[in-house]
């Protein structure tokens, strides 16, 4: 059986419906399929060098019941060259965000670094926070 190369680390996120949350990740956000299995409601994404994956619930991964919006208390940070292009479909759309985009200043040790970043949540509710290094 063959491995795949890839991140360390990959969300898998439940959805209720795997193809609303494929067309918002792929055609509003910028995602690409890697690849899916449509009979199992899967899809692996990835944009840049972040990669998710999406499956429709089954009861295979609850660990409680799922009650929306989905994983509150955390959000993704995807970094990427720049948040416009993403901003400007959503608004397009019309899609509400979570917080419209804003600078932050974070420290890293000594040092301290700024971004530019908002939030938005997806069809399911995560809390999805795209920024771009300033």
């Amino acid at each position: 059986m063959k491995s795949l190369d890839g991140p360390a680390l990959v969300p898998e996120l439940s959805v209720r419906d795997a193809s609303v949350s494929t067309t918002f990740y792929t055609e509003l956000l910028g995602f690409h399929i890697v690849y899916e299995r449509q009979d199992e409601g899967f899809v692996y994404l990835s944009m840049g060098k972040a990669s998710l994956m999406l499956e429709e619930v089954n009861g295979h991964w609850e660990t409680g019941e799922l009650v929306p919006p989905f994983g509150r208390g955390m959000n993704l940070q995807i970094m990427v060259d720049s948040i416009e292009p993403i901003f400007r479909r959503l608004k397009k759309e019309g899609v509400p965000l979570f917080r419209e985009p804003f600078v932050s200043e974070y420290a890293a040790g000594a040092e301290c670094f700024r971004q530019r970043e908002f939030l938005v949540q997806d069809p399911d509710g995560y809390l999805l926070r795209f920024a771009q290094s300033l």
